[in-house]
């Protein structure tokens, strides 16, 4: 081939391409960025709630090189704690992140999506929502008040609450104002106490000022953080009220409709990575926090009895009964519910319990 027609050939090739090139959208890293707000029913910093919705934020700017930039408000920065809710579901923030049973007195169906008496433990909510059918009554539910909803944390098995005597039968709750919220506090009204909502912020001076005479709120860690030892003595478990407390991502659903696909699934994967990490954190810090209540502060570990659990269970079939009669959505949720705890609790009680409890047996484990 002639020298100069190879070169002027090559020349009209390489230009054709360059024009072909700018015809063209760049790859992912020229989209345009995504401004999140994000509000959260947690003080800022709060150890594992807070730090945990804290984390998915930085973690979703992170993933996506500050393409998705999220503005994280903590609980009153930007509106209440309990204001979240309408903050996201009316567009003005896109995001939340909360225990979605505070949305109960909107629909009972909500309480199931984080823990209801009796209920999951954190295996089992992850199966129920993965694979047992949780996940499409979530969406259903989320998107009758324009949502959409994830997994974004797990508190693991809750205890029971901190009292300022001693509960040695159902008699002893009668008349007990308690901050326990969630399907958790309508049982505690059927054995006649009195159940109170409360933000986490604001347990502390009202356990002091004597507003209320006991509270349930997490966990060892964090009950440690917000010194109820100050005012109450005896720390019972287990909690029969949140068995393993999911937290949520709630996202408006107009606006995650409007994502792309990949966009849907960064959010989802950092949903999820969180949902595992918040639950690894609390399972590494309770028990020496626990050690810590008892050896310092003097605290008094009890444990409900038989009698105390069985009026528990009584009360929590009267409360499953009015939730169930509330619609037809509530009533697939709980029936829902209900067969992953038998199909998923029959064979953990042969695998995980039967093991655990020979370990610990055998290691003196007590």
């Amino acid at each position: 081939m002639n020298r100069r027609k190879f070169i002027k050939g090559a020349a009209v090739a390489g230009g054709a391409t360059a024009v072909a090139a700018s015809n063209f959208p760049a790859p992912a890293i020229a989209q345009s960025r995504i401004d999140i707000a994000m509000v959260a029913t947690w003080g800022r910093d709060f150890p594992g709630l807070g730090t945990g919705a804290q984390r998915f934020a930085k973690r979703l700017s992170d993933m996506t090189d500050g393409r998705m930039n999220v503005k994280y408000y903590a609980a009153n920065e930007r509106v209440k704690a309990f204001d979240s809710f309408d903050e996201v579901a009316s567009g003005n923030a896109q995001m939340y992140h909360a225990a979605d049973y505070y949305w109960k007195g909107k629909h009972p169906g909500w309480a199931y999506f984080t823990a209801v008496p009796f209920g999951f433990v954190f295996s089992e909510i992850n199966s129920w929502i993965n694979f047992g059918g949780g996940q499409e009554l979530w969406d259903e539910l989320a998107a009758s008040f324009g949502l959409k909803c994830l997994p974004c944390g797990n508190t693991g098995v809750q205890m029971g609450g901190w009292f300022r005597k001693e509960i040695n039968s159902p008699d002893d709750l009668k008349g007990l104002k308690m901050r326990i919220p969630g399907l958790g506090g309508d049982v505690m009204a059927k054995l006649g106490a009195s159940p109170v909502s409360l933000p986490g912020g604001q347990i502390y001076e009202n356990l002091m000022s004597g507003a209320i005479d006991a509270t349930e709120w997490v966990g060892p860690w964090n009950d440690s953080f917000y010194k109820f030892y100050e005012a109450a003595k005896y720390y019972y478990y287990p909690g029969m009220h949140e068995p393993a407390s999911m937290l949520s991502l709630g996202m408006n659903k107009s606006w995650w409709d409007g994502l792309s696909n990949s966009d849907q699934l960064i959010i989802t994967a950092a949903a999820h990575t969180e949902n595992d990490v918040m639950m690894a954190e609390y399972n590494a810090k309770n028990g020496s926090s626990l050690d810590k209540l008892i050896r310092e502060q003097g605290v008094q570990l009890r444990v409900f009895n038989d009698d105390v659990y069985d009026a528990f269970g009584e009360a929590a079939e009267e409360v499953f009964s009015e939730a169930r009669a509330h619609s037809n959505l509530a009533n697939r949720i709980h029936a829902s519910f209900v067969k992953t705890r038998q199909d998923v609790g029959r064979w953990m009680n042969i695998s995980d319990q039967e093991y655990l409890r020979q370990r610990n047996r055998v290691l003196g484990v007590s």
